[in-house]
């Protein structure tokens, strides 16, 4: 394959890996660092591509062996992530200060709940260990096949599918008993707080009937509202929507003040 080919086809697929990698890091600038990086050992490494496995999936490897390199040593983020990060953000007024300047002059800084809970997701899917989290975004937002994900993360397929099911489950388990708005029982805390802040002259309900999602899970189990929460992130490009900086700016501050907590907890 040459450079050329290499390039062209890494454009195809970049935005893909850009969301991926932040999901595992939650770091805007760490995430820019290992695509570039990515982009620069595929072509270094261009000549030893034999074609076993596509192109795209090959990529994702090198790059999910630079995230593994890089938070193999970090602590796992706890289940009270969204806990923890809001009662730091009520002493912090530097933090809404900033948010709601960005509410009201960034293309990019609309408040909706749905985006927010793939925030959450996010978040929370930081307390799974590393090899669960890395097989479940693969699988279940990114689409690559147990073969493929055992191809890119160096695993046995059992293996993956064993990942897989753990990882599933917790998070099955985490926002059975965390995420009111799709458990049957209306609307998150944190959400309604947040729209409430960003948007105030909007009405709950109203933000509320917009979302397909919260009109179909009273009809579903729980299998069936992870799988509503997977299409919120399928839907979702962290880096483009219209919610991306207000939500980029979140997670740079849970990011922060989980650095803090964790070095405490150290």
């Amino acid at each position: 394959m040459t450079t050329y080919k290499l390039s062209s086809e890494f454009e195809t697929f970049q935005g893909e890996l850009k969301s991926y990698i932040l999901r595992m890091t939650a770091s805007v600038q760490d995430t820019e660092d290992i695509v570039q990086e990515a982009y620069l050992k595929a072509h270094s490494k261009i000549d030893t591509y034999r074609g076993e496995a596509s192109l795209k999936t090959w990529v994702f490897a090198i790059a999910s062996n630079l995230v593994k390199d890089m938070l193999r040593a970090k602590k796992r983020w706890p289940e009270n992530v969204t806990d923890i990060c809001k009662e730091a953000s009520l002493n912090n007024p530097h933090f809404f200060e900033e948010a709601l300047q960005i509410r009201e002059t960034s293309p990019q800084g609309k408040f909706e709940i749905k985006e927010h809970i793939a925030f959450c997701f996010t978040c929370v899917s930081k307390s799974l260990p590393l090899e669960q989290h890395l097989a479940l975004l693969l699988k279940e937002v990114y689409g690559f096949k147990v073969k493929e994900i055992a191809q890119i993360i160096d695993q046995t397929d059992p293996m993956v599918k064993y990942y897989l099911h753990k990882g599933r489950s917790k998070m099955i388990d985490i926002f059975d008993h965390r995420c009111s708005l799709i458990n049957k029982q209306g609307i998150c805390y944190q959400c309604t707080e947040l729209n409430g802040i960003f948007n105030p002259k909007q009405k709950e309900q109203e933000e509320l009937v917009k979302n397909a999602m919260v009109k179909e899970a009273n009809n579903k189990n729980k299998e069936e509202l992870f799988e509503l929460r997977m299409e919120i992130l399928r839907e979702l490009d962290p880096f483009e929507s219209g919610a991306a900086e207000l939500q980029l700016h979140h997670l740079e501050h849970n990011r922060e003040v989980m650095k803090t907590y964790l070095e405490k907890k150290s």
